[in-house]
């Protein structure tokens, strides 16, 4: 929880318009945003620090609360401070999540990134995800109609 003030920052910071969805960013200007939340504990967030400083994080959660998809767990964010980027931090948050979920028993992580993060999908496949599929035209953003990739990696 001690955490939280400089989560919210982080994720301001990170955010573009080839990563991220402009009504979340907006949401999350305004008064009384709380970075964690009931469907966002911090127990669902490793973070990264650099020079003890806090300069990125991943949320992990599953994609569904059905029984038969509980061995997949899903990432559902991921940011790296912009002063920190290009430092491996955040292939060093994907690995340790995977250390951590083989541990735990899960089978498969997944992710869905906007097709115009390419970085992101470049990082992605030097990991070991695989692209299992895209939703065409998914999001309009800005004006533009986006894909969703749909990307997994197998941990067993």
């Amino acid at each position: 929880m001690a955490d939280q003030a400089v989560l919210t920052e982080l994720d301001v910071l990170a955010w573009s318009a080839e990563a991220g969805f402009p009504s979340v960013f907006k949401s999350t200007q305004g008064p009384g945003f709380a970075f964690f939340s009931a469907s966002n504990p911090p127990e669902a967030h490793l973070v990264a620090e650099l020079g003890g400083r806090v300069v990125g994080y991943i949320r992990l959660k599953a994609p569904s609360h059905l029984p038969e998809n509980a061995h997949v767990i899903q990432v559902q964010g991921l940011a790296v401070h912009p002063d920190a980027r290009r430092r491996g931090i955040a292939a060093r948050l994907l690995a340790e999540s995977e250390q951590r979920l083989r541990g735990q028993g899960t089978k498969k992580l997944t992710l869905r990134v906007l097709s115009t993060n390419h970085a992101a999908i470049r990082l992605y496949e030097r990991q070991g995800y695989a692209r299992e599929g895209v939703l065409i035209e998914e999001f309009l953003i800005n004006g533009v109609y986006v894909d969703d990739v749909l990307m997994a990696k197998r941990l067993s």
